[in-house]
């Protein structure tokens, strides 16, 4: 997600250069990436789905999106679950401070199965 306002004008390839310049990622990635306008009002994802670059836009009826703390240190990334809640409009900004980081886990090797003979 860009700490970053954007001009909800940008098409595909102004948001391609800001996921490589401003978030420094690999737009063919398969991430999710975010962009917000200034009011809070409307936003932007741009992901690549294996065969083009796709584009989708969001512009709230009520309310506003949640506050992006631009002091936030390091990127700021959601869940999938994180995320379909900001894209409702849900007030995620206390996210940044509760939520435990994520556990990345790894296969196990060399554990022995005691027999249950």
């Amino acid at each position: 997600m860009s700490k970053e306002f954007t001009d909800m004008r940008a098409s595909y390839d102004t948001l391609f250069e800001k996921t490589k310049s401003v978030l420094d990622k690999d737009p063919f990635s398969g991430h999710l990436f975010v962009f917000m306008n200034k009011h809070r009002k409307s936003i932007k994802c741009l992901f690549y789905d294996g065969t083009g670059l796709v584009i989708i836009a969001k512009r709230l009826e009520r309310g506003l999106f949640s506050k992006i703390n631009p002091f936030h240190k390091g990127e700021i990334v959601l869940t999938a679950a994180e995320f379909a809640l900001y894209f409702e409009g849900a007030d995620l900004e206390k996210r940044f401070i509760e939520s435990p980081r994520e556990i990345k886990k790894s296969s196990i090797k060399n554990i022995e199965i005691p027999n249950e003979s």
